[in-house]
C-alpha cells in the first residue's frame, strides 16, 4: 500500500515539476520585441495600393496572381497583428529564401514572467513555410521536430475557415532581394466565402441588434429626408450598449454601435460585408450632422469605427491620408476634417480602451450628450487648401506650422466634455 502512495505521488509529483520548469523556460520578464505600432500616410497609401492591384472585384476564378511585399510591408503588418491580437510586437526581417520572426506577447502577470517570447525562421515552400529554428521563451526547438509538430497541428488549424481560404489560395511563397512574393490562385465562389468567413456569428448577432435600435431610433428622431444629429442618434444606440454590457463584454458592444453608426452615416450597407443584413430593418434615409455640417459625421465615425478595431495610430494615417490626396486634387486640405478625424479616433480610443472605460462613455452618452461635447469648434480652421498654398502656409505634414496647428487641434479635442 505504502509503494502505492510512492508511486501515485510520484507519478503527480513529477509531471508538476515538470510542468513549473518548463513555464520557468517559456515565460519571460523582458519583451523579445518591444515596439510601437507607428502608421503614416505614405504606409496607407501603399496598403491602398497592394489592394487595389489586388481587387477581388476584378479577379476571376483561377486568376493566379502574385502580391509582391517589402521588408516594410511585411514587418509593419506583422507588429500591427502583434499588437491587435496578441497585445504584443513583432519585427520580420527577410533574407533569401528565409523568413526571420521575432514575436513578444504580453501576458497576464504571473510568477513566470509576463512575456511569452518567439523566435524563429521560416523556411520558403510550397503552402505552409518550413520551420528551420524555433525558440519559445529559453527553449530551444529543433526544427525538424517544431516542423513535425506544426505539420501534425494543421488539421485542427484547419477548422477555422480563415485558416482554410488562406491555405486553400496560396501556391507558393518565395524570399528574394528584400520583397516577399506571394503566388495565389483565385478560387470560385471566394467572395461568398470571404463574406461569411469576415464577420462571426456572435458580432452578426450584436450589429443586428445594434442596426433594430438604430432602425428605430432614426425613425423616430425624424422623417425620411430631414436631418438629425449625430449625438442625438449616438444616445440610444449606447443606451443600449450599456444595458447589454450588464452581463455581455463592454468593449464588444460599444465597438458594435460604432461600427453601425459609420455605416450608417457613409451610406454604406452592412449587407456589403453580411449578405443576412439586408433582412434586417433598415434605418430611415436622413442626413446625420455634426456641428451643422454632414461631413463631419463621416469623418467622426469612420476614424471611430478605424481606432475601435484597429487602433489610435492607423485611424490618424488613414484620416491623414484622405487630407493628402484630397490637397492633390480632391476638395483640398482641410484642418476642420483633421479634427473630425481626430475626435473621432480619440471616441473609439475611449470607447474600447478596457470594460471599465467603455461603460463609463455608455452612460455618459446615455445620459445625453451634444455636438460640443464630442466635436471641437472649427470654425476658425483653414479648409479647402489645395496642395500649393497647404505648403505655402504650413510647410507641409511634419513642417512647425503643420506641427502648431494640429496641437492646437488636440488640445481642443482634450478639452472635450467627453474626454475629461
Amino acid at each position: 500500500m505504502r509503494r502505492l502512495l510512492w508511486v501515485s505521488a510520484i507519478l503527480v509529483i513529477v509531471p508538476l515539476i515538470a510542468l513549473v520548469a518548463l513555464a520557468f523556460m517559456v515565460f519571460e520578464r523582458q519583451a523579445l520585441v518591444d515596439r510601437d505600432a507607428e502608421f503614416t500616410p505614405d504606409h496607407v497609401a501603399r496598403a491602398h495600393r497592394i489592394v487595389e492591384r489586388n481587387n477581388p472585384s476584378k479577379l476571376r476564378p483561377g486568376d493566379v496572381r502574385t502580391v509582391s511585399l517589402t521588408q516594410e510591408d511585411v514587418d509593419l503588418a506583422a507588429n500591427f497583428v502583434a499588437h491587435l491580437y496578441a497585445h504584443g510586437s513583432a519585427r520580420v526581417v527577410l533574407q533569401p529564401g528565409t523568413v526571420h520572426v521575432g514575436l513578444s506577447s504580453r501576458l497576464r502577470s504571473n510568477p513566470f514572467g509576463e512575456y511569452l517570447n518567439l523566435d524563429t525562421t521560416l523556411g520558403e515552400a510550397s503552402g505552409v513555410p518550413k520551420i528551420q529554428y524555433l525558440r519559445i521563451g529559453k527553449l530551444e526547438v529543433p526544427g525538424g521536430i517544431a516542423d513535425g509538430v506544426l505539420r501534425l497541428m494543421m488539421p485542427m488549424l484547419m477548422r477555422d475557415e480563415n485558416v482554410r481560404l488562406a491555405a486553400g489560395m496560396i501556391r507558393d511563397l518565395k524570399v528574394d532581394d528584400g520583397k516577399l512574393s506571394v503566388r495565389y490562385e483565385w478560387p470560385a465562389g471566394m467572395p461568398a466565402r470571404l463574406q461569411a468567413a469576415a464577420v462571426a456569428p456572435d458580432e452578426q448577432e450584436r450589429l443586428r441588434l445594434y442596426q433594430t435600435r438604430l432602425a428605430e431610433a432614426s425613425a423616430l428622431a425624424s422623417g425620411a429626408g430631414s436631418s438629425v444629429s449625430l449625438a442625438e442618434l449616438m444616445r440610444p444606440l449606447f443606451q443600449l450598449a450599456g444595458e447589454r454590457s450588464a452581463t455581455n463584454d463592454p468593449v464588444a458592444e460599444s465597438r458594435s454601435a460604432i461600427v453601425v453608426l459609420a455605416f450608417h452615416v457613409t451610406g454604406q450597407q452592412l449587407s456589403t460585408v453580411i449578405p443576412q443584413a439586408k433582412e434586417w430593418p433598415q434605418p430611415a434615409k436622413s442626413m446625420v450632422q455634426l456641428n451643422g455640417r454632414d461631413d463631419f459625421p463621416k469623418h467622426f465615425l469612420v476614424s471611430a469605427a478605424v481606432s475601435a478595431n484597429a487602433g489610435q495610430s492607423l485611424a490618424n494615417a488613414v484620416g491623414l491620408y484622405k487630407e493628402i490626396e484630397d490637397a492633390r486634387g480632391g476638395s483640398g486640405f482641410s484642418f476642420n476634417d483633421i479634427a473630425a478625424d481626430g475626435a473621432g479616433t480619440r471616441f473609439g480610443e475611449l470607447a474600447t480602451a478596457n470594460a471599465d472605460a467603455a461603460r463609463k462613455l455608455q452612460q455618459r452618452i446615455a445620459a445625453g450628450v451634444t455636438d460640443a461635447d464630442i466635436m471641437p469648434e472649427t470654425a476658425d480652421l483653414p479648409e479647402f487648401m489645395p496642395e500649393a498654398e497647404f505648403v505655402r502656409r504650413f510647410g507641409g505634414v511634419g513642417a512647425p506650422e503643420y506641427k502648431k496647428m494640429t496641437e492646437e487641434i488636440e488640445r481642443r479635442i482634450a478639452a472635450l466634455p467627453i474626454n475629461r
